[in-house]
Formats: C-alpha cells, sequence, structure tokens
C-alpha cells in the first residue's frame, strides 16, 4: 500500500534576506544620510535553512519555537505570500491564511466589501460569498459594524472577521499565525470549536501560536523550529517537553543552586523506570524510583531527606521528605543510599526540575540543598489540562 503525496510538501526550503547595516550612530538623520551618499553594508540573514516538512491531508500540525525562529517565514512561504530562495514547496488543494493582523484588507473599504473581496481573491463568486455572507458576519459578532470602513475596527474587530471569512471560504488547508492570540477568550473558545469541526472535515490545518496548551490540544504533531531549521518533530508531548527545555537555557525563573554546610553531600540521583532501566525520559502513570546518594563527612543524627518538583517556568508541583512520611532515620555516616519510591507517576506530559535536600530535623541546618538539579521529561498516552492527574470517576443518576 502507497502513502498517499503530502497535501503540504516542504522539501529543502532555505530563504534569505538581505539586511542593510548601518554605520555609526543610529538616529534617523544618520540612517537617511548614510542611505543617500551609499555607505551602510549589507548583510545576509538566513531566514529558513534547509527545511523539510510534509503535512498528509487532514492532519493537524503546529509550529512552534522563540521568536526569530522561522515560523512565520514557513507560513508565508507555504502561503505564497513570499518565495523561497531555494527548494520546493508543493501544496494540493485551496490555501486559506491568516498570517497577520488585518492581511488581505484593505483599510478603507467596508468590512462587506472587504468579505466579498477576500472571495473573490480565493476564487469564489460574488453568489458563492453571498450564500456564506450571514454566517460569517453572525459568527464574527460584526453586524453592526459590517457595513463600517475596517480602518476603524479594533484588533479584535479585525481578528474576528479574518477567522470567519479565511474558514467560511472552505480552503482545504488553512494556515494560522498567531492571530488568535489578539481575540478575547471567549472568541478563542469559537474559534476552537470551529477548528474542532474543520478537523472532523477532513481539512488540514497548520498553525503558529506561543500558547502551548492550545497548540498541544489540537495538535496531531508539532514541529519545533530554531534559528530557522527544525530541531525536532513529531509526538506533541516530546516536542513540548523539548522546547520547555530549550526555553529554559534563556528564560527560566528556576535556577539551579547548591547550598548547606557540606556535611553531607548529595552525590548522585538515579531515576530507574519501571523495567529498572537508568532513564530522563518517564511514563506517567507508570512506577518509578528515585536512587538518591549521599556521602556524610560525620556522625549525622536524625537526618531528614527530602525533594521537590517544579515545572520549568518554576511552579512548585509537589515537595515531600522523611519526616512528613514519618521515615525513621536515626543516623547516617560515610557513604550511602537512600531509595525514594512512586507507585505511580501521575505528573502530566511536559518537562520538570528535581530538588533534593537533607538537613536537620528542626530545620535549622541545611546540610546540602540542590534545587531545580536533576531534569526529566515525562510521557503521556493521554492528554490532560494541568500538571499533574488525579484519578476520578464519572457517573449518572437520576434527576430528583
Amino acid at each position: 500500500m502507497t502513502t498517499p503525496a503530502p497535501i503540504i510538501d516542504v522539501r529543502n526550503v532555505s530563504k534569505r534576506f538581505s539586511l542593510q547595516q548601518q554605520r555609526g550612530e543610529t538616529t534617523i538623520k544618520a540612517i537617511v544620510v548614510d542611505a543617500l551618499r551609499g555607505h551602510g553594508k549589507r548583510r545576509d540573514f538566513w531566514a529558513l535553512r534547509d527545511v523539510n516538512v510534509a503535512v498528509q491531508q487532514g492532519e493537524t500540525v503546529g509550529i512552534i519555537g522563540s521568536n526569530g525562529a522561522g515560523k512565520s517565514t514557513l507560513l508565508s512561504l507555504i502561503s505564497q505570500t513570499s518565495q523561497p530562495t531555494s527548494g520546493t514547496i508543493t501544496t494540493r488543494g485551496k490555501v486559506s491564511s491568516l498570517l497577520e493582523l488585518g492581511a488581505g484588507f484593505h483599510p478603507d473599504l467596508t468590512g462587506r466589501e472587504n468579505v466579498f473581496l477576500y472571495g473573490a481573491i480565493m476564487g469564489l463568486s460574488h453568489r458563492q460569498m453571498a450564500e456564506r455572507f450571514d454566517q460569517i458576519v453572525a459568527f464574527a459578532e460584526l453586524a453592526e459594524w459590517i457595513d463600517e470602513p475596517v480602518k476603524h475596527y479594533s484588533s479584535g474587530m479585525y481578528v474576528r472577521l479574518a477567522f470567519s471569512v479565511a474558514v467560511e471560504v472552505d480552503p482545504d488547508i488553512l494556515i494560522i499565525d498567531e492571530v488568535l492570540a489578539v481575540g478575547d477568550a471567549s472568541f478563542q473558545r469559537k474559534c476552537i470549536a470551529r477548528i474542532d469541526a474543520f478537523k472532523q472535515a477532513g481539512k488540514t490545518l497548520l498553525v503558529v501560536s506561543h500558547d502551548l496548551n492550545t497548540v498541544h490540544t489540537i495538535s496531531d504533531q508539532l514541529i519545533l523550529m530554531e534559528k530557522g531549521q527544525i530541531i525536532a518533530t513529531g509526538d506533541p508531548d516530546a516536542v513540548v517537553a523539548q522546547y520547555q527545555w530549550l526555553s529554559r537555557e534563556t528564560a527560566c525563573t528556576a535556577e539551579t543552586k547548591e547550598w548547606g554546610t557540606g556535611a553531607v553531600k548529595i552525590k548522585a540521583a538515579r531515576f530507574l523506570d519501571a523495567e529498572g532501566q537508568e532513564a530522563e525520559e518517564l511514563q506517567r502513570g507508570m512506577p518509578v524510583r528515585i536512587e538518591i546518594g549521599y556521602e556524610a563527612s560525620r556522625r549525622i543524627d536524625a537526618p531528614v531527606f527530602g525533594f521537590s518538583i517544579q515545572t520549568t517556568s518554576g511552579i512548585l508541583v509537589y515537595g515531600n521528605n522523611t519526616q512528613i512520611e514519618e521515615f525513621d532515620l536515626p543516623f547516617i555516616e560515610g557513604k550511602g543510599t537512600i531509595t525514594l519510591d512512586f507507585s505511580a507517576l501521575e505528573l502530566l506530559a511536559g518537562a520538570y526540575l528535581f530538588s533534593f535536600s537533607v538537613h536537620s530535623q528542626d530545620h535549622q541546618t541545611n546540610y546540602h540543598r540542590l534545587d531545580n538539579g536533576h531534569p526529566i521529561t515525562v510521557r503521556s498516552e493521554r492528554r490532560y489540562e494541568g500538571v499533574c492527574h488525579m484519578p476520578v470517576r464519572w457517573s449518572v443518576g437520576k434527576g430528583k
């Protein structure tokens, strides 16, 4: 059985921009003078380098990454609003895109006129757009404003009309670049519901968003981009986790710190999966054992070992210690290991940081604290909201 041809096929695509480098002062006057005199060097900036993407019909693919990673450039090339420097892009079917606020709208035309203009650009007749018009206006909630020039619209009104039109022209491929972030929460919920219906109809969706929860929920697969290249693609859980670690390198409130008297040192922490194999990637709901190696330079009476779990953005998820659990540890001396067992790790998919500590029973002496020093990734076959799983049961009863 042969695999069908991708509905979006990006092969070895690169995009170069030529940027002007000004010398000396960067005031407007200096820039203008340099330009008039022919000063200022140009340099090449590669927004994309040898990018390959294949999307099958009916798939929803999210693209994530930091600012300047090349996400919007890739979408503009697929939408054919710009051309690649090298490589080829093939799409099958009608493509509708929302690449920027108000793109495709003429500011001096009314909302009504812009609806029909967009339809004409997409190859639909006046009659076809007239049949869709009432539904477009109703979804956008702009009946009172539809005959006003769009230059008087707020950003939210722009987005509502743009999204409504883009979906109602019945494209085979819908491309969205971050514009939904401008709409209010109520409209975003409407858009998600419409996207679900779009997916159920077997259409293809390509979306860029910094809203990880939304893009994780709606996507069949994710693409992670950095510095104009694709560095990960596939399962949304794994790709989101990798993005979180990548983001942590540049901006993370969960700083790694190590401190204490040094009378006891936590030497190592080994994470063992259900098969007893050491792993940095664990499965939700499965047993996990953590072997914490320590070394005490002298006899320490009644030490307390503890741990905590944080998200990579610094949010505390859970903490516990031997004192809370009433685990009696009379003393330690020299080298040893203390073992922590989870019967089932109920963290949801994502990246987390483990901290470990050992201190006195009265909490007055910290022998060693290793904060956020042990990263792990959790995978989950099922998707939930939040950071932890709480088993629940639903039932139906008779009304009273």
